[in-house]
């Protein structure tokens, strides 16, 4: 009877495994260090996956371990080769062992895969203590537009992606600690500062705030990538014409490498993806005659936030203008919801041209970190 109850007892005491709600597979790591300085060693990050959104200068805090689970929720789309899954819907989830109470969840930037914020945004909230899980957002790649049965379902799986890894991390947090977070924050850069954008308009009650770093703008009417992209494209390298497509006066030294890389590209996976009959050239898209309205309507914001919001966005993007961009969410939030936006003078889509043009360019990623601790300080 003693050894039966000894028995009992050692079963109910022993750590149990992690299990993640939903999730078809995972694997479970425990790692001396959590921060890319480890888990680039140990294959528990992808490089190329955050690979230009930093500037060389950065330097970045080391030394969390902790317990990583890589896994997947249920998806039939597989262009997410990490780890020879071919799976999509990918996630991260790191819990560090000296855990502050806190949770921050992300979606990456462009069509990047999971580790994307690894650099940017994980290595430095795991060295305060929070817990992070990121997602994939439920397809990447420049054929992400394939996902989805109809224009607009890829996007909006991006926004159903968050939530469900919010919801799961949630869980998983309770199962590591013993009770479920304190404060739940949501952080992205770009498309993922589109996600935390949606998310506090559309799940609020699952987070207690969030950052927006640049977030990409979708409104049925109004201004967004697929009508101001179209114009300075055509009016390249007219000075008078790009600027009147929203592009900053002084963001001239920057207008070479964004046409040469980066606006012709986007304008096309976007169209593909809300507009997929059009065959046209994309300098000569014109998204009000197109009326794509039915596919933006699935990812449209509104501004209504219900938690509070910190944006910060670059004067010089040179991808998604401020003028045509932040600037309009500000309008849209209004004065009277939990709203702080910060412009940056010098800053820029990309931190990685930091280190090319030291002297014009203000890196984003301080602004950042900044932001996030007034973030920590207004809800608390």
């Amino acid at each position: 009877m003693i050894v039966a109850l000894t028995l009992v007892a050692s079963l109910l005491t022993a750590p149990q495994p992690l299990t993640v709600p939903g999730a078809e597979r995972t694997v479970v790591a425990t790692l001396d260090d959590l921060t890319t300085a480890g888990t680039a060693k140990t294959g528990h990050t992808d490089p190329a996956d955050w690979a230009g959104l930093h500037s060389a200068a950065t330097v970045n805090p080391t030394g969390v371990p902790g317990t990583q689970i890589d896994g997947y929720f249920p998806d039939t789309s597989t262009t997410n080769a990490t780890r020879g899954w071919n799976h999509d819907s990918q996630f991260v989830i790191r819990l560090p062992d000296d855990w502050n109470g806190g949770l921050v969840v992300s979606g990456t930037p462009g069509n990047r895969e999971q580790y994307a914020n690894d650099y940017t945004i994980s290595d430095w909230v795991l060295s305060k203590g929070y817990a992070f899980a990121a997602t994939d957002k439920g397809n990447v790649g420049v054929n992400f537009h394939e996902d989805g049965r109809r224009p607009g379902d890829a996007i909006a799986e991006w926004n159903h992606r968050v939530t469900q890894l919010t919801v799961a991390a949630k869980a998983v947090v309770r199962q590591r600690y013993g009770k479920k977070p304190e404060r739940t924050f949501v952080a992205g850069i770009s498309n993922g500062g589109y996600l935390v954008r949606w998310q506090l308009e559309n799940r609020g009650w699952l987070y207690d705030g969030g950052v927006d770093w640049e977030g990409t703008l979708w409104r049925v009417k109004g201004d967004n990538l697929l009508n101001f992209l179209p114009p300075a494209l055509k009016a390249y390298p007219d000075e008078a014409g790009v600027r009147a497509a929203g592009f900053a006066a002084g963001s001239e030294f920057l207008w070479p490498f964004h046409r040469q890389y980066y606006w012709e590209l986007t304008q096309q996976l976007y169209q593909k993806e809300l507009d997929p009959s059009y065959q046209g050239a994309a300098a000569d898209y014109d998204y009000d005659a197109r009326k794509p309205y039915a596919a933006v309507a699935k990812i449209a914001l509104t501004g209504r936030i219900t938690k509070p919001l910190i944006t910060i966005h670059g004067t010089l993007d040179t991808l998604l203008p401020i003028s045509r961009d932040s600037d309009v969410y500000a309008e849209m939030v209004g004065p009277h919801r939990p709203f702080k936006y910060y412009r940056v003078e010098g800053g820029n889509h990309l931190d990685s041209l930091v280190d090319v043009y030291p002297d014009r360019l203000k890196p984003m990623l301080p602004v950042f970190r900044n932001a996030f601790e007034e973030l920590e300080d207004w809800v608390s």
